[in-house]
């Protein structure tokens, strides 16, 4: 029968087993005992002392519709009932310890013959399916071996060891950057407009003699003693501009009517 002992606790009981659903929780029993679990009684509460058995309490089997049994392991304590409804034996398990509850619903004829109820080796229809069946539903989830899927863990990206999530981003790249040009590789024509860090040069006009390469930022004019502007401060410049001024002339757009020799 695949089961060893289940025989001699088969041989044992059959004088209790009268209807399908006792042979049913027989085999549960059985089950429980394989892995572990001693029977301590029957009934929500035990009465006095109790002694854990592989044998099934007397009476367990006096009330054919509801069936109410305790068992212990180490020191956990469950308390099993199996209600008969509807040609199916619901079988609800709850840990005394954690009040969690897990449960199984079996189908009697599926499972039991009642033609053979005092044969052992008759009675049940398909020991291999029912085994499996309540290894997954109850006896894994209480020992906390149920198994669930796990979602691949994303590996964590490796960052740079002058990583700071608290530095403020350099106001002028590293000549590594590719701030220069955009992820196409153009360079990001009016970028300056855009960026109040001011990490890029130009603006929204075109600098022909400087383009796809970063414009120095305007300096000081010439003659200023050391010290007269704080490093990295903005210096908007002053007076005429010399002949080192990058860039093209700012007034290389005329005013409407410039070239009009009657104005």
């Amino acid at each position: 029968m695949g089961s060893p002992g289940l025989e001699l606790l088969f041989t044992l009981e059959s004088p209790r087993i009268s209807q399908p659903q006792d042979a049913l929780l027989c085999f549960i029993h059985w089950e429980l005992v394989s892995h572990g679990w001693r029977c301590l009684g029957k009934g929500e509460k035990g009465n006095g002392p109790e002694r854990d058995s592989e044998q099934m309490p007397v009476g367990w089997s006096d009330n054919k519709e509801l069936y109410t049994l305790r068992y212990g392991k180490k020191t956990s304590e469950i308390l099993l009932k199996a209600l008969v409804v509807d040609g199916t034996l619901i079988v609800n398990v709850m840990d005394l310890h954690t009040e969690q509850v897990f449960d199984v619903t079996l189908d009697i004829d599926a499972n039991i013959d009642r033609a053979h109820l005092q044969q052992h080796d008759r009675v049940y229809k398909n020991l291999t399916d029912l085994k499996r069946l309540l290894n997954s539903e109850l006896i894994r989830p209480m020992s906390g071996r149920r198994e669930e899927k796990k979602a691949p863990t994303q590996q964590p990206q490796e960052r740079p060891p002058e990583y700071d999530p608290l530095r403020i981003p350099p106001r002028h790249p590293s000549s590594q950057s590719s701030v220069g040009t955009d992820p196409l590789g153009h360079y990001p024509y009016g970028a300056a407009d855009l960026d109040p860090l001011g990490r890029h040069s130009g603006g929204m006009i075109m600098d022909p003699f400087h383009a796809g390469r970063t414009r120095p930022r305007p300096g000081p004019p010439i003659g200023l003693p050391p010290g007269a502007v704080p490093p990295g401060a903005r210096f908007d410049p002053f007076g005429p501009l010399g002949s080192g001024r990058p860039g093209p002339d700012p007034d290389h757009l005329p005013p409407p009517g410039y070239d009009d020799m009657f104005m």
